[in-house]
């Protein structure tokens, strides 16, 4: 009896993959075995900038509050213990967000925790 071999599902998973890796520079796009493992490999690169985005945002808003925070006579260190100490609950990423965009509302903060 013949050796019965599922050939739809394997070239459906090969087209799957060669669809995604499309845009790809030379072999990467489509030699097979060269596309897969690109692709693998960019799903870890995609896994671990998902966590550096985070990273790098914080780094951001720091710099933005920073900033601000010079303005107002205070250095980013300050104002952050003073909001701590007076209880004020308020995230870095509001908080660079009022910074940049209502600069009134983050002088009243300021204020009041001064």
């Amino acid at each position: 009896m013949p050796r019965s071999v599922n050939h739809v599902a394997s070239r459906a998973k090969r087209k799957k993959i060669l669809k995604l890796t499309r845009g790809y520079f030379g072999a990467r796009k489509n030699v097979w075995t060269v596309a897969k493992n690109t692709w693998e490999k960019g799903l870890t690169y995609a896994y671990r900038d998902r966590k550096n985005k985070k990273r790098t945002f914080r780094a951001l808003w720091i710099q933005r509050i920073n900033a601000a925070a010079r303005l107002e006579g205070m250095s980013y260190s300050q104002l952050m213990g003073a909001l701590h100490k007076a209880g004020i609950e308020i995230n870095r990423k509001v908080l660079a967000d009022l910074a940049m965009n209502n600069p009134e509302t983050f002088k009243a903060v300021v204020a009041k925790v001064k």
